[in-house]
């Protein structure tokens, strides 16, 4: 099985990760990249949907145990890369031709949840799974794109109370505070996000002129030289 794979439905393309709990490293981001790339230029999907294969998890993000070892011997080079790869997948789709839903067919945490944020829509199984920010227990500060990304998606005064209590929220409570479109139990969920999806059938080039003024911020954020804050010896583990 591949990471990343899709199968369209209509002109709906549902992306499929594969690798676990779907944490993030290089091998992982270049699939998606290639799927996403695919995907746009050999179908004529409209939107895209991207679930987790895992029946407990939609990504639990950065993969620690490739990436803790690059921080402690100072490897700031293969470090940069990967954040920059990261970057670019995060720009990827939130400036992807197409309406992307992210379904939350689990936990989203930390990079996990990020990922999430920089989808359009987002639909959470109401049965199972959390959304949260762990990274003050981490000790990894959020660098300038990964803030944009997550303002875009979730409130201040929730964001706030995320970021420095680490605090796990249900669908329920990602639905009351508006960070998810809508929450089902999982044998509804991907029913009723592919029902949501097909109704939007719309002009892949108003959706990415759209896109591209509506999130000109986020953009530049995400674009915003990240090494001095790795050299700077402020992101730790």
């Amino acid at each position: 099985m591949a990471l990343v794979e899709y199968k369209m439905d209509e002109h709906v393309a549902v992306i499929s990760m594969n690798s676990g709990d779907n944490r993030l490293n290089p091998q992982f981001l270049e699939a998606f990249h290639d799927v996403l790339n695919t995907v746009e230029k050999q179908t004529d999907a409209r939107v895209l949907v991207v679930r987790s294969s895992h029946d407990k998890i939609f990504s639990n993000g950065l993969d620690l145990d490739w990436l803790s070892p690059l921080i402690a011997r100072s490897d700031h080079e293969a470090v940069k890369d990967f954040f920059v790869l990261l970057n670019r997948l995060f720009k990827r789709i939130l400036l992807y031709p197409a309406i992307t839903i992210a379904a939350l067919t689990g936990h989203a945490f930390a990079g996990g949840a990020i990922l999430a944020c920089a989808f359009d829509f987002r639909f959470m199984r109401s049965d199972r799974g959390f959304f949260c920010f762990p990274e003050v227990d981490l000790g990894i500060p959020f660098f300038p794109g990964m803030l944009a990304l997550i303002k875009k998606a979730v409130p201040m005064y929730k964001f706030e109370e995320m970021q420095y209590t680490a605090k796990r929220l249900t669908a329920q409570e990602c639905m009351d505070h508006h960070i998810v479109h809508q929450t089902f139990h999982m044998d509804q969920l991907m029913r009723e996000v592919l029902s949501f999806a097909k109704d939007l059938n719309k002009n892949r080039e108003i959706i990415r002129e759209m896109k591209k003024r509506l999130y000109k911020n986020v953009v530049h954020a995400l674009d915003v030289e990240d090494t001095p804050y790795i050299e700077a010896g402020k992101f730790h583990i």
